[in-house]
This record gives structure tokens, C-alpha cells and sequence, in this order.
């Protein structure tokens, strides 16, 4: 930022940061106008463009998705800055030609909070927990006998996707509950997955014999529905299934089919393809599925974090420096 230039800053579709550390409002408004704006996920990117103009800073959530179009009619734009992990809604190409820098939190920051969230789903599908305890507010304790469960123990878990978080998850897996972890990730070698704790095995080894599945992969065009009928066809009757990662790595209607079926025995999701939903989904009509609204990531010390790193890079932009967690490099040049 050039002289006393002050900056317009826009916070969209972000119903967390600052809310909790208003601190983090303060620190932006000390370098100029910063603004809410809500917008329906599937907005198109020259109406997005038009809404945010004069806008220069940009702390976006996981929507709405900022395209070619957006980038091919918004003005000056210095930073977009996610607050969260994952930059799937952002078009890295168009963004690194429009000279914008893309940023993230860094990939540890969420990692105890999104792995407690899977561990925390898998557990309440497993145990029957929601089943349960809205039975006894409806004053029917003596239901209990239907809810039984299974226990994690000695299962295999097999975890698609074995980075930051994945690993996680199989390591609280692993050393809390004695399961046997498999891992497919075709971005590490077979020594990286060993040495996080996990067997290697391919997509299909690891369909065919998982008793349990976490997805915790990036969306990417390779990975979009990369759990679809053919895979659900390999999978072991009464699966459980646990997604905190993106609802587009598995096809809704491949998942509802095996749900009708029985294949899976049930479903725990942080995320859900199309998101937000209503409560007319066809998911909601399976007691054995349990569906939270993409809040893995919401713990007091996650948020604290993630709102420091997003107030940190729009501080450094602001005095000309280059933020951590850039990930369209190719526009620093």
C-alpha cells in the first residue's frame, strides 16, 4: 500500500471470523473500511465482481467460487485471502493473471480441530449417539436396547487422502483405539504413508477391505465424485463413512443408492456437495445419517488462529510485504 492509502476490505460469506475475536475486526480497520457481505453460494462471477468493486482486499469463506468470469471483470483486487485450508472456489490461473495473490491458512491450524471432528462423527454414527439421546427427550428411555453399536477397535479404517489431516486421524486411530490404518494418497510415496503411521494401498485394496472410511483429500478435477457407484460397489457391506473434507469427492446419488440398499451402514458429514442445504434433503431422510454444517474447523483455538494468520497477511500486503501461505507464487514474479 502506497503513502497513507487506506484499504476496502471485504469479509464474504464468513459467519465466524472476527465474531469470536473481535480483535481481528479492530486490526483491519486500523488500515481502512472493512465490510460483511453474504452472497448465495451459486452467484455468478461478473454479479460477484460487480457487488465487491472497490474492494481490494478479500477474506473469503468456502463460497461463493471466484471464476474466470470474476476475475475477468473485477477491478483492482490486491488479495484474496481464504480463511480456511482449502482454495477449491478459487481459479488459481485467472487470479495469478489478474495479479492477485491467493492466500490460506497454514495446513496445521486446523489439523487437531478438522481430526477431532472426524473421530467426533465417526464415534456418534458408530455408537448411535443423536438416535439415542433424542430418544430419552422424548421420554423414551426404555428404547435403549435398539441402539446398538459397534466399537472402532481392531476394524480396519481405511483414510483416503493422508496429509495434514488424514494423518491425524489415523494416528488418533491407531494409538487411541488399536485399528489398523490403511492410506491411499497417490501425492506421497509408500515410505511418507509408513512413516505417518498408515499401510499403502491403492484405491481399490483399500475399498474392498475398509470397515470404516475417512475422506480427507483436496477436491481437485481428479478427485471430483472419485467416490461414485463403481467404488461403492467395492466396498464391504455395512461400511461406515466419515467426510470432513469436501462433499464433491463423493456422487450424492451413488451415496443414496447405497444407503437404500444397506451397503453403508452410515454416514457421518461435515460437508455436503451443493452445501448449504435445507432440511429437505434427501440425506436427512436416513436415521443413520448424521450431517453437520461444515463446522470441523470451529473450536476457539482454530478460529483464533485462522483469524491471526488472515489479519496478518492483509496487515504485510498492506505494508508492501509478501504474506505467508502464498499460493499462486507464480504472481509474486
Amino acid at each position: 500500500m502506497k503513502g497513507n492509502k487506506k484499504l476496502n476490505i471485504a469479509i464474504v460469506n464468513s459467519s465466524s471470523f472476527g465474531k469470536y475475536f473481535p480483535e481481528h475486526i479492530r486490526r483491519l480497520r486500523r488500515l481502512g473500511k472493512v465490510r460483511r457481505f453474504e452472497f448465495p453460494s451459486d452467484i455468478g462471477g461478473r454479479s460477484l465482481a460487480e457487488k465487491l468493486k472497490g474492494y481490494s482486499i478479500i477474506i473469503a469463506s468456502v463460497s461463493p467460487r471466484y471464476d474466470w468470469e470474476f476475475f475477468a471483470h473485477k477491478d483492482e483486487t490486491i488479495l484474496i485471502a481464504r480463511h480456511g485450508i482449502g482454495y477449491d472456489n478459487i481459479d488459481l490461473e485467472s487470479a495469478t493473471k489478474k495479479g492477485v495473490i491467493v492466500t490460506k491458512v497454514q495446513g496445521e491450524i486446523e489439523r487437531e480441530a478438522v481430526a477431532e471432528m472426524a473421530i467426533a462423527l465417526l464415534m456418534a454414527v458408530m455408537r448411535r449417539l443423536m438416535e439415542a439421546s433424542l430418544a430419552v427427550r422424548r421420554g423414551r428411555w426404555r428404547d435403549r436396547a435398539r441402539f446398538i453399536g459397534w466399537e472402532i477397535k481392531g476394524k480396519n479404517v481405511g483414510i483416503i487422502g493422508f496429509g495434514n489431516i488424514g494423518s491425524r486421524v489415523g494416528e488418533i486411530l491407531k494409538n487411541g483405539f488399536s485399528a489398523n490404518v490403511l492410506a491411499y494418497d497417490p501425492y506421497l510415496s509408500e515410505e511418507e504413508i509408513r512413516s505417518k503411521g498408515g499401510e499403502p494401498v491403492s484405491l481399490e485394496e483399500l475399498l474392498g477391505n475398509s470397515d470404516i472410511i475417512s475422506l480427507n483429500a483436496s477436491l481437485t478435477p481428479e478427485s471430483y465424485h472419485m467416490l461414485s457407484f463403481k467404488e461403492f460397489s467395492l466396498m464391504k457391506d455395512g461400511v461406515i463413512l466419515v467426510n470432513t473434507a469436501r462433499g464433491e469427492l463423493m456422487d450424492e446419488e451413488a451415496l443414496l443408492d447405497a444407503l437404500e440398499k444397506g451397503k453403508v451402514a452410515g454416514v457421518g458429514l461435515d460437508v455436503v456437495e451443493g452445501e448449504p442445504i435445507d432440511k429437505n434433503h434427501p440425506l436427512l431422510r436416513f436415521k443413520n445419517v448424521i450431517i453437520t454444517p461444515h463446522t470441523a474447523a470451529y473450536t476457539y483455538e482454530c478460529l483464533k488462529a485462522m483469524g491471526e494468520k488472515v489479519v496478518c497477511d492483509v496487515e504485510r500486503v498492506a505494508k508492501g510485504e509478501i504474506p505467508d501461505e502464498v499460493i499462486n507464487k507464480e504472481v509474486l514474479k
